[in-house]
């Protein structure tokens, strides 16, 4: 009883939120649509990766680039970049925020994978992309409250005035670029390839990826489509 509980509360609580990541999207028709679609085509089964709606801008990295570093700020209030983790194997550069239940659904998975391979060289790097303006509850200010609630061991950076997602090209929150220790590009896209279900997860993109780099290989596969919500720039 108490599990059919806890997942009715789950659902309530994805539903909720599905609906404000959908209400956010209406001032634009062509966001709207793409959450839309991805109501539609999703199902929470293994299949979820398969269906994400969305590629990487071409405008932005592709695999094989090398990224610029940044200066971002943490939420303990320091300034943050790639060249200041001196004893990093590759960094898992992840677009997320606080509103959107994709983002929300993720999180206990970033926490488990920066607690797993951040001692082995690669840690989390969490960048919350969206315009606080557009946005509410995404704020720096939410931020700081989200990461001690969740008490996140990974650092949690605001891209304000929204000039490092465009470089990357990302689109949606969560959205991944897996950068080797020389930052560059190994791998694009999705954490995992269920975002409902972390039990039902067959295929974990971005620990396979790692692997790979570890080994010495190219990940395979370098690209998946990211799922979740649209970034919120002012139009």
């Amino acid at each position: 009883m108490k599990k059919l509980i806890g997942n009715v509360l789950v659902l309530a609580l994805f539903l909720g939120g599905f609906t404000m990541c959908q209400n956010a999207d209406t001032s634009n028709k062509a966001d709207t649509s793409e959450i839309t679609n991805q109501k539609i085509n999703e199902s929470p089964t293994k299949k979820d990766g398969a269906k994400a709606v969305t590629v990487a801008d071409p405008s932005g990295y592709k695999v094989g680039d090398k990224a610029a570093d940044f200066s971002l700020k943490n939420v303990d209030g320091s300034m943050v970049s790639l060249a200041g983790m001196k004893d990093a194997k590759g960094y898992i550069i992840t677009f997320t925020c606080n509103h959107c239940p994709y983002s929300v659904m993720y999180e206990d998975r970033l926490i488990a994978l920066h607690n797993e391979y951040a001692p082995k060289g690669y840690p989390v790097v969490a960048i919350n992309p969206n315009d606080p303006a557009v946005q509410a509850g995404d704020s720096f200010d939410d931020m700081v409250v989200r990461a001690k609630e969740k008490e996140f061991p990974f650092v949690y950076l605001f891209d304000d005035g929204q000039k490092v997602y465009p470089e990357y090209g990302a689109t949606r929150t969560p959205h991944v670029f897996l950068l080797d220790k020389e930052m560059t590009v190994q791998y694009i896209g999705a954490i995992d390839d269920n975002a409902r279900a972390a039990e039902d997860v067959t295929v974990n993109y971005v620990v396979k990826a790692i692997k790979a780099l570890e080994n010495g290989a190219k990940p395979d596969p370098n690209f998946t489509k990211a799922i979740g919500c649209s970034i919120k720039a002012k139009k």
